[in-house]
């Protein structure tokens, strides 16, 4: 697939696209999150959540949902930036951007079969759950322990991190 064919931007195109693709008999897993400083944790996160169907979609907070929830002076990278590092992974099928502070929305148009959150949840403390819950969906806690972080990463940058973990 090429990059202009990963991203995709308008929601009812991916809409239609994942319909297909589940009317094929496709198991389609979706995961959220900012991706700012794509670390080894993204990664784990991201491949785990691929395992868990056919074809992954990820949906990434826009600048503007992250200053909304995470303050000024982020997301450090710009979400077409982050779009494309993401689209540019083996695992990764689709990717979008989203601007609400949920994806709820997405997730209520989309219905994936698995909605993937990363371990700092557990099944009912994620924020989605309802919503997947609602429509038969299932939820998967996915990656590895939280040892890895975009906050650990720019303290780090800046000289400021704690203690090493």
């Amino acid at each position: 697939m090429t990059e202009s064919a990963k991203i995709v931007r308008d929601h009812a195109e991916l809409q239609a696209e994942v319909q297909a693709l589940k009317a094929a008999g496709k198991r389609v897993v979706l995961t959220n999150g900012t991706f700012d400083l794509l670390h080894v944790g993204h990664l784990r996160s991201l491949v785990d959540a691929r395992s868990r169907g056919d074809v992954l979609v990820v949906a990434v907070n826009s600048d503007a949902s992250v200053q909304g929830y995470k303050g000024p002076g982020l997301p450090i990278q710009p979400e077409s930036e982050r779009a494309e590092l993401l689209a540019g992974l083996r695992c990764v099928d689709f990717v979008t951007i989203f601007s609400e502070l949920t994806v709820d929305s997405l997730i209520l148009k989309l219905k994936p079969d698995v909605h993937a959150k990363g371990t700092e949840y557990d099944p009912e403390t994620v924020p989605e759950g309802p919503t997947v819950r609602s429509y038969g969906g299932e939820i998967a806690i996915v990656g590895d322990p939280k040892a890895h972080s975009t906050s650990w990463l720019i303290a780090r940058i800046r000289g400021t991190e704690p203690s090493p973990r």
